[in-house]
């Protein structure tokens, strides 16, 4: 009897438990110079003109920080905030504040720097799923940044 019990109490257990948070981490390669694919990609609401999911970004603040609206095509607002910035380095962080993405806890940085004598872009992000399978919130996110990065090679050449 208490071998039957033990399989639903693990089961019930294992279902309160918060899962881990998800990591993705996508890359790409230009034959541009890093400070002239950062002139491209630095401007936390120039996303609104290299991103092909993004119709246009308004920039704000809040307490201080960067935030950028996002409206995004097809429909939707994404909102986020800038967390940290280096220039030198050329890279940011940011989070989202509010939005349809089927995540939570996000935090992401996008980054550039030198790769011979060209570029190599880095997007990462770390996660939860919200309200759908992990499966389906990593696809969602590593969509958003290999259709960004494609978007950002072509446009940097």
């Amino acid at each position: 009897m208490i071998r039957t019990l033990a399989l639903p109490v693990l089961a019930l257990v294992a279902g309160t438990v918060p899962g881990y948070a998800i990591d993705v981490a996508k890359t790409a390669t230009v034959a541009t110079p890093p400070a002239k694919v950062w002139q491209t990609i630095g401007d936390f609401c120039g996303i609104g003109d290299w991103h092909p999911a993004v119709e246009k970004c308004a920039p704000s603040e809040k307490d201080g920080m960067k935030v950028r609206t996002l409206s995004l095509k097809g429909g939707g607002t994404l909102v986020e905030e800038q967390v940290s910035r280096d220039d030198k380095v050329m890279s940011y962080t940011y989070t989202i504040l509010s939005g349809p993405l089927p995540v939570s806890d996000y935090k992401s940085t996008l980054s550039v720097a030198p790769d011979g004598t060209g570029s190599k872009l880095s997007w990462t992000g770390t996660f939860n799923a919200k309200g759908a399978p992990d499966t389906v919130a990593t696809d969602a996110i590593s969509g958003i940044y290999e259709s960004g990065l494609k978007a950002i090679a072509d446009k940097a050449k």
